[in-house]
């Protein structure tokens, strides 16, 4: 399954898993090709069940992943909370061998742990959820020193593909205005945003300096990512993070 999961090059503690899958190695057909892992973009339910079992069996994942019901908001949840259609956009976990996952296809994902790998969670983070507190809120759930936090920032769009209108730069501005670097302005009242970027400076501001990843593009790399923005009909990769029984 070598080209259907990312490795997540950040300097983690051995025991902390985590992974982020691509588009290709699964049995969905197009517009869904093909390890669409999404069970809410239209694509036939059986081919997503096949696909996540697939991605059980090939990463050798401890338990199936949790699944959230995803919905642009800052909401973040423990792993013991989790029940099926859970709306949240993040996952916080300190136990071993329980599978934190989120899906993408253009927003970011957001994977977090601690030098001493004792807790891990995974995040959502499109620009609402962004703009709305979604880091600062899972930072919260970490019970020492945001100074010992660790993060990967995974497959988004990129900052030459990603274009909004003022309202999204106005939302950003308000609470910090230092994402005014994040902004390029184009054309009519457009701008090119930097979802990386923004992130980056949400985690600075909270302290936190281990920041890793962060260099992919969705929308310009079709063969190996799915993208909204790009196709609009179209499957979901995952990012999962989990502690491995020691």
């Amino acid at each position: 399954m070598a080209d259907s999961v990312l490795t997540v090059n950040w300097p983690a503690p051995k025991h902390i898993k985590a992974i982020t899958t691509t588009r290709n190695g699964g049995q969905s057909r197009a517009p869904f090709d093909s390890l669409n892992l999404g069970d809410h973009v239209g694509d036939e339910p059986a081919l997503v069940i096949a696909n996540r079992q697939r991605l059980i069996q090939s990463a050798s994942l401890p338990a199936t992943p949790l699944w959230l019901k995803q919905t642009h908001s800052s909401n973040v949840i423990e792993a013991n909370q989790w029940q099926v259609n859970v709306e949240a956009d993040a996952i916080f976990c300190d136990s071993a061998n329980t599978v934190c996952a989120i899906m993408t296809a253009d927003c970011l994902p957001v994977l977090m742990t601690d030098k001493s790998g004792s807790q891990v969670a995974a995040i959502h983070a499109g620009w609402r959820g962004l703009q709305a507190g979604i880091i600062e809120n899972t930072l919260a759930q970490f019970n020492m020193p945001l100074s010992e936090i660790i993060v990967w920032l995974g497959p988004a769009i990129g900052p030459q593909a990603f274009e909004v209108g003022p309202e999204v730069k106005s939302a950003f501005m308000a609470s910090d205005g230092n994402a005014e670097s994040a902004f390029t302005a184009t054309h009519s009242d457009r701008f090119l945003a930097d979802i990386y970027l923004l992130a980056r400076q949400r985690l600075s501001a909270q302290g936190v300096t281990a920041i890793y990843g962060g260099d992919y593009c969705t929308y310009s790399e079709k063969d190996r990512f799915f993208s909204f923005r790009r196709d609009g009909v179209t499957g979901r990769m995952a990012s999962l993070i989990w502690i491995a029984a020691e």
